[in-house]
């Protein structure tokens, strides 16, 4: 097994791509170890030292270092660790989920998740990251979206909402004013 890896935006996140599903039904992000129950690769992930953040795409593992934490001893230890559990088949997540739309969703947050999901997580995935909907406010015209993997806390991430994302989604659908992340 080769595992490639790619540099992202964010300098404390690093993308491994394994050449293989990692989750193919949606993403999912592990900020903590307390977390990882559903996931037996986050687990052994969570327990070196100077892990941050684990976060799944469909085809790739995004980790986040802590600050006092070097790439240069943290980047094998994660790589044996992704190339000893993938190669023996063991499960990287148990009873996985997929992110479905709410039923009772306005039209304007369904056109606000179409266009999130068709025209920004694309581009977000191939940094590493993800971004998800969360909410809309129809009073105050507000786009809440979820930042993850190497999209929370990178410098660039306010960048990108404000400039790229708030202003696509300004221009196809009047009622939006403002985007802003949600922590955590």
């Amino acid at each position: 097994m080769f595992i490639q890896t790619e540099l992202t935006p964010n300098p404390a996140t690093i993308k491994f791509l394994p050449g293989q599903d990692i989750s193919p039904d949606g993403s999912v992000e592990f900020k903590s170890m307390e977390e990882t129950g559903s996931s037996p690769l986050a687990q052994r992930l969570f327990t070196m030292q100077g892990v941050d953040n684990v976060f799944f795409g469909h085809d790739f593992v995004s980790i986040s270092k802590s600050d006092d934490t070097d790439w240069s001893m943290l980047k094998p230890m994660v790589m044996a660790v992704l190339m000893e559990h993938l190669s023996t088949g063991q499960p990287i997540l148990i009873g996985q989920r997929s992110d479905g739309e709410p039923i009772d969703e306005d039209e304007i947050s369904a056109q606000i998740r179409e266009l999130i999901a068709n025209r920004v997580r694309p581009m977000v995935m191939m940094d590493g990251g993800d971004i998800e909907f969360d909410s809309f406010d129809k009073d105050a015209g507000i786009v809440y979206l979820r930042m993850m993997g190497a999209c929370s806390g990178c410098p660039s991430s306010t960048a990108t909402l404000k400039m790229g994302v708030e202003n696509m989604l300004k221009h196809f659908i009047p009622e939006v004013q403002e985007v802003r992340p949600l922590e955590g």
